[in-house]
Order: C-alpha cells, then sequence, then structure tokens
C-alpha cells in the first residue's frame, strides 16, 4: 500500500501560478509508479488532470495543457504539478492517485 500527501494549496488571483506537491512513501519500488492528479470542483465529478509514466512521459487533460506541468524526484519520492496562468474554473480539491490509492486533496481556490 502506497500513502500519498498532496499539499501547496492555497487561494491565488487569476493569473497567478502554484505548485502542487504530492509525497508518496510505502511501497514505493525504485522509480517506477505512475501517478496521476486529478480535481474536483464544487458539484461535479472528480476528473483527470494529468499523468506522469515511469519514464516521464506526462499526459494531460486538454483543459489544463500548455497550463500545468508535472514532474517527478524519484529520489524522495514526490511528484510535482506546476500549474500557471491560473483561471477560475481550476478551482478545485485537487488529488493525485497510484492505482487505487488516493491522497486526502489539497485545495486550490483562484479568485476572478
Amino acid at each position: 500500500q502506497v500513502q500519498l500527501v498532496e499539499s501547496g494549496g492555497g487561494l491565488v488571483q487569476a493569473g497567478g501560478s502554484l505548485r502542487l506537491s504530492c509525497a508518496a512513501s510505502g511501497s514505493i519500488f525504485s522509480n517506477i509508479y505512475v501517478i496521476r492528479w486529478y480535481r474536483q470542483a464544487p458539484g461535479k465529478t472528480r476528473e483527470w488532470v494529468a499523468t506522469i509514466a515511469t519514464g516521464g512521459s506526462t499526459n494531460y487533460a486538454s483543459s489544463v495543457k500548455g497550463r500545468f506541468t508535472v514532474s517527478r524526484d524519484n529520489a524522495k519520492p514526490t511528484v510535482y504539478l506546476q500549474m500557471n496562468n491560473l483561471k477560475p474554473e481550476d478551482t478545485a480539491v485537487y488529488y493525485c492517485n497510484k492505482d487505487l490509492d488516493w491522497g486526502k486533496g489539497t485545495l486550490v481556490t483562484v479568485s476572478s
């Protein structure tokens, strides 16, 4: 089992930036893991945001492509989500996920 802890959320004005972190512990073997970021806005279903795979390849939802960047530090191990040019519609609780394991989320609020 893996424990995932998100951090870095907060209140930011539209156009601003935040960097979220997802710290992993437990049954992590080397750098062989895939981490996904999801978000859930108030009153909406959880949606996928980004993925970083074992070799470092990344994929993004169309709504965040070009603004968000996911990266990883295998030594820690920690995965980051750099969010630039934030918009009010990015307001949500952001979660990281590995297989069946989820963190508790971190709240991002973007004011207009």
